[in-house]
């Protein structure tokens, strides 16, 4: 069983990625969970969501405390949130920024890899200049760092799942795919 912990703020889709994958695991015969968990329900603050991912039924029904894997879709929460807290030894860490994995600090038992999501749903208007919407682009990401689902699968999932400017969520993901950058 694989385990995932994302690491967001409200308004920036963190739930909806997680709603997401889990709907493109599910397409392609995976067992599956995918709930979040809600400090104060408000735009702009801290939000965790949570996915399993088995080839078999998954029976356990509370939050991950030891994650195989974080997404980290806002990186002004680092420091703020320890969201490295349970992440297993070889784990790897993926977060929007536009900093190269050798750039961050994080320790050496973990992989990086880092993708410049805002950039991307900026360049896609995705949410506004504000307050830009990266969870396509982090799960598109996220197929290349941990190949759990196609991306063709993924494509179709965010095509049903967000269905508003589904052409531009499609291509934020594809771009994100193809530009992150993995070090580990």
């Amino acid at each position: 069983m694989i385990e995932i912990r994302f690491h967001g703020r409200g308004g920036q889709g963190t739930v909806v990625a997680s709603k997401i994958l889990a709907d493109a695991v599910t397409r392609e015969g995976k067992f599956v969970q995918a709930f979040p968990e809600f400090g104060v329900e408000r735009r702009g603050a801290p939000v965790a969501a949570f996915a399993r991912i088995s080839d078999t039924k998954i029976w356990p029904r509370h939050k991950i405390y030891e994650p195989d894997h974080i997404i980290i879709l806002d990186p002004t929460l680092i420091g703020a949130v320890n969201m490295l807290e349970g992440l297993k030894h070889g784990g790897w860490i993926l977060i929007n920024t536009s900093k190269k994995p050798t750039d961050l600090n994080f320790p050496d038992k973990y992989k990086t890899a880092t993708v410049d999501a805002t950039k991307i749903a900026l360049k896609y208007r995705l949410g506004s200049a504000a307050a830009p919407i990266v969870n396509t682009a982090i799960v598109g990401a996220f197929a290349k760092v941990i190949p759990v689902v196609s991306l063709e699968t993924l494509l179709d999932s965010i095509e049903e799942g967000v269905p508003i400017k589904s052409k531009e969520n499609r291509a934020a993901a594809e771009e994100a795919y193809s530009s992150v950058i993995m070090e580990g």
